[in-house]
């Protein structure tokens, strides 16, 4: 039987994403309006819309839609706001983004990535994304500073570099910990290197290259 797709999207923002407290209006209007079935592999499209993190190759996964828009409504994206992304995986994260700030910049350090999102992008309209591909733990460096950032995957600790990337006031928001039991952090530069956390969730993501927790020895 063929899937409902509108009745399958509409099904995801009602019993999935408003139910785990994602009320902005702002944010439940892009998750819906985004067509997430183009963002997915083929293979995936009947589970375009289910409660799961869908493989994406290299070992990395598109984040559920429940964490998609918690994510989305903790950055409270403005307008005029210009984003960071790292991690652009499928697209749709960065195509919600981009429905809500005036800007995003998205980095991916697989290049095949960075071909098949810029391509999802385009037929879908979006003109406001510049995608590029890079390794933004140790190497790559944006040009100017960020009103936020957005990592979408794991890291054992958050790069001291990417604190410099962000204005006075911009927010972060990172998943950071040990797995399988990582936790969803806003974090709020508050100018002169100092930051303040807010914990929002608790979840686990395959951790990005380079940011994976150091080995442990056991004797």
């Amino acid at each position: 039987m063929a899937m409902n797709i509108e009745q399958a999207r509409l099904n995801m923002v009602e019993n999935q994403v408003r139910p785990w407290e994602v009320l902005d209006a702002r944010v439940l209007d892009v998750i819906a309006r985004v067509r997430r079935e183009d963002f997915v592999a083929p293979e995936h499209r009947q589970l375009a819309f289910a409660d799961l993190c869908l493989p994406l190759g290299h070992g990395e996964v598109m984040m559920k839609p429940v964490v998609e828009g918690r994510v989305l409504q903790a950055l409270e994206l403005q307008p005029t706001e210009h984003v960071l992304e790292i991690g652009t995986g499928s697209g749709f994260l960065t195509a919600c983004l981009a429905g809500l700030s005036a800007q995003v910049t998205s980095v991916d350090i697989h290049a095949d990535f960075t071909v098949a999102a810029r391509e999802r992008l385009q037929s879908a309209g979006i003109a406001n994304a510049d995608l590029v591909t890079g390794e933004a733990v140790n190497d790559w460096q944006p040009e100017g500073l960020f009103d936020a950032l957005v990592v979408t995957g794991a890291v054992a600790a958050m790069p001291s570099r990417w604190l410099s990337w962000l204005k006075p006031g911009a927010r972060a928001l990172i998943v950071r910990g040990e797995s399988p039991v990582q936790h969803a952090l806003l974090v709020t530069h508050e100018g002169d290197g100092r930051t303040r956390e807010e914990g929002l969730f608790e979840t686990d993501l395959p951790y990005l290259t380079h940011a994976e927790p150091l080995p442990r020895f056991v004797f």
